[in-house]
């Protein structure tokens, strides 16, 4: 195989959930490119309209299969309706996940001791119960593939823990270790399961932070490489992953994270800015 061809996808099904916007979009995109003919999931159809035109001007399938995670039945109707419309699926990508929220969709960063139950219990749903059966439904159409591969999307802040917000490092940090558990058991079955550490990726959930520049400057002074990752970055990891490129890399995460996660971000002795969350 030639090395170009070693990252195409050139005929793969493929399921990218959390589609919409972000991070899943430029996954969708991105496999798009590679040949790949999608099923595109987000919590409401109208909003996977935009991807799935980009989609399709790459002349490529767009099929569109909403669901809403928070709901316990979601993800075994996704996985079915995405492997009926490709007719089967060879890859799945699953980054769908949520921070606890305001009203007006905006992160809500509090303390585990100052925080509430119900805001914790959706975390998990959608984080981590969801994706248990996501990967419950999806086994037996990857077991049926040649070149199945699963890939999910965690975060820093599972390897790393995230104050604040630690619902959803511990959520994070379970789907790296069932990546590894996966990987292990569907060896057998020709199915490689692998996850992905994106650091601070600039998306509309992080926009938050990199639009407000003390809280901004703050965190990229704790990235070696000094910048925001964009999601066209981390599609192009996933790509990796789902790809023959990586045909024997299975039970891994990769860090894609611009240093964070090196201890202390590998800048020991510099000085930081004082942190806009003190006394928070």
């Amino acid at each position: 195989m030639h090395t170009t061809e070693a990252f195409r996808l050139d005929g793969a099904r493929a399921l990218v959930t959390g589609a919409s916007r972000g991070i899943g979009r430029a996954v969708a995109l991105t496999l798009a490119d590679a040949g790949a003919d999608l099923a595109l999931s987000a919590r409401t159809e109208e909003a996977l309209k935009g991807t799935a035109a980009e989609v399709t001007q790459r002349d490529r399938a767009a099929h569109r299969v909403p669901g809403d995670f928070a709901e316990p039945a979601a993800a075994g109707r996704v996985v079915d309706a995405a492997a009926d419309a490709l007719g089967g699926l060879d890859i799945v990508v699953h980054n769908a996940g949520v921070l606890p929220a305001r009203p007006d969709g905006t992160p809500l960063l509090v303390p585990l001791s100052g925080s509430d139950q119900g805001d914790w219990d959706h975390v998990v749903t959608v984080n981590l119960n969801a994706t248990a059966a996501l990967c419950r439904h999806a086994h037996r159409h990857l077991t049926a593939s040649p070149r199945a591969g699963l890939v999910l999307m965690s975060s820093v802040a599972g390897m790393m823990g995230m104050p604040m917000a630690e619902a959803y490092a511990a959520t994070k940090a379970g789907q790296v270790s069932l990546a590894r558990s996966l990987a292990a058991g569907w060896a057998c079955d020709g199915v490689r399961v692998n996850a992905l550490y994106p650091g601070w990726t600039r998306t509309d959930m992080t926009a938050f932070a990199y639009r407000t520049a003390p809280v901004s400057d703050w965190l990229m002074a704790h990235v070696p490489l000094g910048r925001w990752a964009e999601p066209e970055e981390v599609a192009w990891a996933a790509l990796y992953l789902a790809s023959p490129a990586a045909g024997h890399l299975t039970g891994q995460a990769l860090v894609l994270d611009g240093g964070v996660s090196v201890p202390d971000s590998g800048l020991a002795g510099i000085p930081k800015p004082p942190s806009p969350f003190a006394g928070a």
